[in-house]
Parts: structure tokens; sequence; C-alpha cells
């Protein structure tokens, strides 16, 4: 692979590094603010839309599903045509998505308009993150600029639900989605005259039998996980399973195959980029996944509105983004957060145990509040080994695999935490589901550990 030297351009260098950072960060904050508005409000939603009984798993994993499939497609194309391009049509594309998700009358309008939104957050977040790579190439100012980006994820996540949540209670479930056109439009504005352009020095052949692999094989592992939820036994799950079984190991003899493929499974070589990749598919399942089902097992076993499910999974979210802003200053690599990070997460998943049941509400907040402190720094930690672990000029290569990764394990983990409490019960599946969310984090916090050794990327 060439390490080309990534050129910067005339627009580049007339705007102050400020400037990318702030427009780059939005970009995470509002996709997230999008990707968990309907965490709190999926019942009325799904009452709104007159859902059938899988209907509320595809209105809250089809952004996923858009998320999973383009997300390296979007950073191969961020790195050959322009970050500042694709920014700006992800922004475009998010505010239309998202007028059509607020005018939606029916299940398939909602889902469609959220798959969109999944392809839009894909372009914003693989182009976001190569710029802000290319604005600040090294050392502590690319350390400060990843810190401040990963926090944003932590923000739109501690938001997100507050804003959805607060506005259902004044104007109806729909409100949150005008209020996210409302902000991409700005900020699109404010990108196409503000944001430098970058890009790789050599535009890479478009790997059209890898885009076409890749995004039918996530498509279908996320059909059968969704599916799954309304029974695993179920025809569609089978032939879903065995689509991207057989698409996904087609896309990976194709790629060893591809002079230039659209994801360099060389790559994997790397300690740093199997780290990184490796880590957000088990925060995408054990983190992430876990998160977005717990609101729902609050509203249904504990009575709490979503308002109030919202408010107290602040407390998570919202030490997630302190976390990350400070997480710089800890003198330890990024493998070392990041192993930190999970280890943490497990610690405090525990003390929710029984949270369904009788836990009392200090030890819901305090194991929240612990939970909280990992996911900032693993949110801090893979933002800075996403673009760490490749060359220059595959920021968005790096960016795609790492978010690819997040996103794919975000509806496997919805998945398995269905299909255990649907197995033992709302009580005792939840804590069967959180013990194996535990196990799975110290697990791999100890496998990065293990890696951690200075053996080279």
């Amino acid at each position: 692979m060439n390490h080309e030297r990534l050129p910067m351009t005339l627009t580049a260098t007339r705007r102050p590094p400020d400037l990318t950072l702030a427009l780059t960060c939005a970009a995470p904050l509002l996709v997230l603010i999008n990707y968990t508005a309907p965490m709190v409000t999926l019942p009325q939603a799904a009452r709104a839309l007159g859902s059938g009984p899988a209907g509320p798993a595809w209105l809250l994993n089809a952004i996923a599903l858009g998320l999973a499939a383009l997300l390296l497609i979007a950073g191969d194309l961020a790195d050959n045509y322009g970050r500042r391009r694709i920014y700006l049509a992800g922004m475009w594309a998010l505010a239309a998505a998202s007028v059509m998700a607020a005018l939606s009358v029916n299940t398939a309008m909602f889902v469609t308009a959220r798959l969109v939104q999944g392809a839009a957050s894909a372009g914003l977040l693989t182009a976001s993150l190569g710029a802000l790579g290319h604005a600040f190439p090294e050392g502590r100012g690319r350390l400060h600029a990843t810190g401040r980006y990963g926090a944003m994820l932590g923000l739109g996540i501690a938001v997100g639900p507050l804003i959805s949540g607060g506005l259902a209670a004044v104007a109806g479930w729909r409100a949150v989605y005008w209020v996210v056109a409302a902000a991409a439009v700005p900020l699109a504005l404010l990108g196409a005259g503000l944001l430098p352009e970058s890009r790789a020095a050599e535009r890479r052949p478009l790997d059209l039998p890898g885009v076409l692999l890749l995004a039918s094989g996530l498509a279908a592992l996320v059909t059968a996980v969704t599916e799954g939820r309304g029974g695993w036994s179920q025809p569609v799950v089978a032939v879903a399973a065995a689509a991207a079984a057989l698409l996904l190991g087609s896309f990976a003899v194709v790629e060893r195959r591809r002079p230039v493929p659209l994801l360099d499974l060389g790559l994997f070589r790397r300690p740093l980029f199997a780290v990184a990749t490796g880590g957000a598919l088990v925060v995408g399942m054990v983190v992430i996944g876990l998160m977005s089902f717990l609101p729902t097992v609050l509203q249904l076993a504990r009575g709490l509105s979503p308002l109030g499910s919202a408010a107290l999974f602040a407390v998570w979210s919202g030490t997630s983004f302190l976390t990350a802003l400070q997480a710089r200053r800890l003198p330890l690599a990024g493998r070392g957060r990041l192993a930190l990070g999970l280890l943490l997460s497990a610690a405090g998943t525990l003390p929710l145990l029984d949270v369904a049941g009788h836990a009392p509400w200090v030890r819901i907040v305090l194991g929240l509040a612990v939970a909280g402190i990992g996911s900032g720094l693993i949110n801090a930690s893979l933002t800075h080994l996403a673009i760490e672990s490749v060359p220059p000029h595959r920021a968005g290569m790096g960016s795609g695999a790492n978010n690819t990764a997040r996103y794919v394990g975000s509806p496997l983990g919805v998945a398995l935490m269905a299909a255990v409490v649907g197995t033992a019960g709302l009580s005792a599946g939840t804590d069967g589901a959180l013990v194996v969310c535990a196990v799975v984090a110290a697990a791999a916090g100890g496998g990065v550990l293990l890696l951690s050794r200075p053996a080279g990327r």
C-alpha cells in the first residue's frame, strides 16, 4: 500500500483548525441525537404507526442498518471525492430524511426514512472524522481533537433521549425529527463556507463487487437479528442468516483478490487496527446495545415515563461526555484507555442487577455513573485509534471500519438482550443479559491489555 502524502488544499490553508474542529464535532453530536431519538418514544411511535409484532424492532434498528451497510463505502467516497463534499451531502440528506420521518403515516415510511438517515449518518461520521484527522495530523493536537470528537458521541447520547422525551411530552414523538432537520440545514450552509476540503492524493477506483457484497451482507445480518426478536425459528431469520454468511464470506474472498479493495484486510494484521475494530464491535454489542434496551425495560417494569427514563440514563451518557473531554489527561496510551473503559463498563453493569425488580435507585445511579466513566474513555480512545491505526491517506477507511463495527454490534446487542429476556422473562432475563454484557466487556478489556504490548502496529 502506498503511503501517499495528503495534499493541503487552498481551503485548508485558509481556515483555522478550531473551525474544522467545531464543524466536525457537530456531526457526531447531531447523528447521535437522531440515533437515540426513538429509544424513549418507541411505544408511542409504534402505536401511532400501527406497527406489528416486528415493527418496533425495525423502528429502532433501521438506522443501524443504514449506518452499517454504508459506513465503509462512505469512507471510501470521502477519501476519493472530498470529505467536505460528503459531509455536505450527508447533512442535506439527513435534513430531508428527518422531514420524511416527521411526516410518516405508517411503519414502512418511517423505516425508509430511518434507513436514509442511517446512510446520511454514515457519510457524516466518516467524512467528519477523516477531515479531523487531516486537520490534526499528529501529536497532542490530534489527541485533543479526537477527545473532543469522542465526547460529542457521549453528549449526543445524553441529550438525544432528553430532547426526544421532552418534546414528546409537549408536542408528540414526531417533534424531535423536525428539530434534527432544522439543525442540519444551517450546519450544511456553514460547512459549505467554512469546512476545509481534503482528500487522498490519488483517487482509488470504486470496488463495486466489494460495495455490493458488503452492503447486502450487512443488510442480511441486521435483518436476521432484527426479525429474530419475533422468533428465531422463523424462515426469514434462517434465510437472512444464511445469506449474511454467504455474502460476507464472499466479500472476504473477493477483497483478498482485489488490487484496490474497499477494505484492506491486511490492516487486521496491525494490532492497533484489530484492537480498534474489535473493540468497536464489542462496544456496540454490550454498551450501546445494552443501554438502548434498558430504557424500555424500566418503562415496562418500573413505570418510568419516557422523559423519566431519559433523565435517569443521562447519568450514564452525561458522565460519558464529561469523561471523554478529560480522557487525554490520563497518562495512558489509546489502548490502555480502551482497556480501562471496557473494565469500568463491566464493573458499572453489575450494580444494575435487579433493575427490572427492586434494585435501589441509588445503586442504579452509581452503576450508571461508573459505566458512564468507562463509556467516556471508550469513546475517546476508539476515535483516536480509528485514525491512528491506518495510514493518513486511509483515514476514511479507518473511521468507516471502526463505525461499521460499532453499528453492526448495536443491533446484535439489542437482539441478544431481547432473546435472553424473551426466554427467561423480564426480570430474570434482564439480569442474565447484564451478566453476559459484563463478562464480555471484562474479557474484551483483558484482551486489549494483552495486545497493548509495544510490538508495533
